[in-house]
């Protein structure tokens, strides 16, 4: 039987697409073209993709108002966040680490929370 094999993309809609695709090039370095960007995979990357289907009522998507959350995989969380604060980006709750690796927070300008994942090292 034909599996899924991963996650293919975040689509999702801005009343002005320009100008968030400029915010995430300008702020969290992600250039792109109209049409969108893309990751290849590196062979022996840490990490994995998620897929994950929240309640209705849950919080975690908070402030935002958006039905979806961004994750986007760094390779250096502390030193992100320090460039991205200097561009006065404010951090949505503490940061966090664990058994899945480190996390932060942030929302775009279209109010859509983003969430900066790095992977725990391997080993």
């Amino acid at each position: 039987m034909a599996k899924i094999i991963g996650l293919g993309g975040i689509f999702f809609q801005s009343s002005n697409p320009e100008k968030l695709r400029e915010w995430y090039k300008e702020v969290l370095g992600l250039h792109s073209e109209t049409w969108g960007a893309i990751f290849p995979f590196q062979e022996n990357e840490p990490g994995y993709q998620v897929w994950s289907v929240f309640p209705k009522d849950s919080n975690y998507y908070e402030p935002s108002k958006s039905p979806f959350m961004i994750n986007l995989r760094v390779d250096d969380l502390d030193a992100f966040l320090e460039e991205i604060k200097a561009k006065n980006v404010t951090l949505v709750g503490t940061p966090d680490s664990g058994e899945f690796g480190k996390f932060a927070w942030i929302l775009d300008l279209d109010g859509n929370k983003i969430e900066l994942w790095e992977p725990p090292k391997k080993g």
